[in-house]
């Protein structure tokens, strides 16, 4: 890869910068899936002593480049994606990720089809603490940005992508604690 495919590579990505998520930050500011992403791969590095077995960096990996298809689709929540928005976001990812340079290519595309097979732990790993994150991100933001649906689904969601772990099946616990007072409190004020 020369320096100007690297760089068009990274333009490309920057574009999450700019690609607003469902969910809000503390301060109630629209969290970008860059930001998603970032901690979502901030997740799955601080988990490495807890899954040694694993490969961590692939997890890190998969992390990092999980949203990429939103560059050309936006994000849209997963309460309303459908099946054609899933198709054409997979489409148009496909045909960037054909068009790099073929190392680079080669290394997306294989993980790409790891993640999507949910096969291995690594991808199992990957696709829980993307949901998880979504659900921390939930509990630290205003609950006035919540849509009606999330105080039922903030209760359910993840529980099935995490069952494979035990470790990770307390943390959505945890989480499930974090949501419930969260509501509480609201439910008081």
């Amino acid at each position: 890869m020369n320096a100007k495919e690297y760089l068009e590579i990274l333009h490309v990505a920057e574009r999450l910068k700019d690609t607003p998520r469902h969910c809000t930050t503390t301060k109630g500011r629209t969290e970008s899936v860059a930001e998603h992403s970032w901690r979502v791969s901030l997740m799955a590095s601080l988990l490495r002593h807890e899954f040694p077995e694993l490969d961590m960096n692939r997890v890190v990996n998969m992390c990092l480049i999980h949203d990429l298809g939103e560059c050309f689709t936006g994000d849209i929540p997963a309460f309303v994606k459908t099946d054609a928005d899933r198709a054409a976001e997979d489409s148009l990812l496909d045909q960037w990720v054909k068009s790099l340079p073929k190392e680079i290519s080669d290394d997306f595309s294989a993980l790409y089809k790891e993640m999507d097979a949910q096969q291995t732990p690594e991808a199992k790993v990957y696709k829980a603490l993307d949901k998880l994150e979504a659900l921390i991100q939930h509990n630290e933001s205003p609950i006035s940005t919540w849509s009606d649906n999330e105080y039922e689904l903030n209760k359910t969601y993840a529980f099935d992508t995490v069952s494979f772990s035990e470790w990770l099946t307390e943390l959505r616990k945890a989480i499930l604690e974090d949501t419930l007072e969260k509501i509480d409190h609201e439910e008081l004020t």
